[in-house]
């Protein structure tokens, strides 16, 4: 299949086609959710407090995102891979920030950098040479508000948009004014022009999905747990293991 390219998403949005992201961490899962077709794959700092147990998001550093980078980069040969830039290079300022999206570029493999959205910052790196998928957040903020936001990061060279906590009267106000692709994880809504969903989220993989009652599409703790289980029977009951 034709790889999908950063000018690609943004004709999709021009072609009324929706795009599809994934957030994934590793190698198998990018690879699965390539060959389901998806548009692009987000490596997300998500990992630290969905995967490794750690308080918050803020903790991950950019050598970790780095290995989650150049993991999911092995794993995906046609959807686009953009990464996250880490709190700690954000928090120390624009220098750090432009110097770990060259990194993430350049060693990890990411062709876009997520960032959140200064539009200060997203020129910075633009104009350093890497794309940018700026996020911005729209829960209690007037949709007037959201769309000049929306147009300052377009205008810094923003090449997509994250707009979480949209809503559909804001979400459907900033894609008819921006020409980029926006598209949204938490709290976005088909009045966006794609979705970006978290691949362990999609499929039910984390503990506490053993007792959740909410949807995904498929609950691949409930059926690891089952699995355990039977492994733990058959090696104790004296029987081959299976696989």
């Amino acid at each position: 299949m034709e790889k999908v390219t950063i000018a690609a998403l943004q004709q999709m949005k021009r072609d009324g086609r929706k795009i599809v992201g994934v957030v994934a961490w590793d190698y198998q899962i990018a690879q699965i959710a390539e060959r389901a077709g998806v548009d692009m794959v987000s490596v997300g700092d998500s990992v630290g407090a969905n995967l490794w147990g750690q308080p918050t998001e803020t903790e991950v550093t950019i050598e970790e995102i780095l290995v989650c980078c150049k993991a999911v980069r092995r794993g995906v040969k046609r959807a686009l891979v953009s990464c996250d830039v880490p709190y700690g290079p954000v928090h120390e300022g624009t220098e750090a920030t432009v110097n770990a999206a060259v990194r993430l570029a350049k060693e990890g493999g990411a062709e876009m950098v997520k960032v959140h959205g200064d539009p200060d910052v997203v020129r910075a790196i633009v104009r350093a040479g890497v794309p940018v998928f700026a996020e911005f957040h729209g829960k209690d903020i007037p949709a007037e508000r959201l769309v000049e936001e929306a147009k300052r990061l377009q205008e810094a060279g923003a090449s997509l948009l994250d707009f979480r906590h949209s809503g559909p009267v804001a979400g459907a106000a900033v894609v008819k004014a921006v020409s980029v692709p926006v598209i949204g994880g938490l709290g976005g809504g088909p009045w966006l022009d794609g979705r970006v969903r978290l691949a362990h989220t999609a499929i039910g993989y984390g503990a506490k999905w053993i007792d959740s009652r909410t949807e995904t599409y498929v609950n691949t703790a409930k059926l690891s747990l089952q699995a355990f289980a039977a492994l733990v029977d058959d090696v104790r009951s004296g029987r081959q293991i299976k696989g």
